[in-house]
């Protein structure tokens, strides 16, 4: 009884004290995601892609990962990856530079981990870009970020 109080009282703690970001920085060139707070870098992750990363996205199905500052604008738990942070693409911008291509601008861009029940591959999935255009990460960095980041935290993709 006493061991499960304590594991309680930890994973308690622990969240409790977790740092939240006011900014999320995704470097496509360095495939890494920081985390800031007032102007310092306080956590970062490896990630893996779309499955056509260079460029910002133009359309729906090009495999590509936006590129801008858009805002997390919910977070989904129920998601068919583990948990899943939505990216507010597409904004005005890239929704009039598709209508002007006559293309679908496409939508959907989350931050999340694995396809659940294959958490357990993310020491070789992640070695390649795989979404269609997401930003992935292994499942236990995913749920630091899940902690660490809020609703409305703006998130800036870079090249």
């Amino acid at each position: 009884m006493r061991l499960i109080i304590a594991i309680i009282l930890l994973v308690i703690s622990s969240s409790a004290f977790c740092e939240i970001a006011d900014r999320v920085v995704v470097s496509k060139s360095n495939k890494m995601l920081y985390l800031y707070k007032e102007g310092k870098v306080f956590a970062s992750y490896p990630v893996a892609f779309g499955s056509a990363p260079a460029g910002h996205k133009e359309k729906e199905g090009d495999g590509r990962t936006p590129e801008g500052i858009y805002t997390i604008d919910f977070k989904k738990e129920n998601s068919a990856y583990y948990k899943a942070l939505h990216v507010s693409y597409p904004n005005p911008k890239d929704i009039e530079q598709a209508k002007i291509s006559g293309v679908s601008s496409g939508g959907d861009i989350m931050i999340h981990g694995q396809k659940n029940g294959f958490g357990w591959a993310a020491f070789i999935v992640q070695r390649f870009n795989w979404t269609k255009g997401c930003v992935a990460l292994a499942n236990e960095n995913m749920e630091q970020v899940w902690q660490s980041v809020n609703e409305g935290t703006a998130i800036e993709i870079q090249p």
